[in-house]
């Protein structure tokens, strides 16, 4: 599979756990707060670089960029095994979730953010698996056409 095939199949698995992820903290108690996470990660990382903190807003937006642009190249990793692209996303997905509820409190992050609760951690599975199947599917279809 070619690069920029394994690039559309990992937006499109970026996009789809950024859509789920929106529409579960605007309407699921205990939700993940992937995006409070982000920016907290972005700030702590600016602070320890000594670089000056931009503004709120902007903050917000670096934070959104740059989850897509890490989750695009992430789940364009299913381009690496296109016979087993669907499999290969669920992997990832599964990885990326249960870095996402591991890793905070080990980086001095806020675990609550991933991992309030049973619910909130397996939903933040959930969510990051969901990208790696719709990647995999995207892979799989775009293979198909080759």
């Amino acid at each position: 599979m070619n690069l920029l095939k394994s690039l559309a199949s990992g937006l499109a698995g970026a996009a789809a756990l950024t859509i789920a992820h929106q529409l579960l903290k605007d309407n699921v108690d205990d939700a993940p707060r992937m995006d409070k996470l982000g920016k907290q990660a972005l700030k702590h990382s600016l602070t320890k670089a000594g670089i000056t903190l931009p503004s709120r807003v902007n903050l917000r937006r670096y934070t959104f960029a740059g989850d897509i642009i890490a989750n695009t190249l992430y789940y364009s990793l299913v381009g690496l095994a296109p016979k087993a692209s669907v499999t290969t996303g669920i992997a990832l997905g599964v990885s990326a979730g249960v870095g996402a509820v591991a890793l905070p409190e080990p980086l001095g992050l806020n675990p609550a953010f991933a991992g309030k609760s049973d619910k909130t951690k397996l939903l933040t599975i959930g969510l990051y698996t969901l990208g790696g199947i719709v990647a995999g599917a995207v892979a799989c279809v775009l293979k198909d056409k080759e």
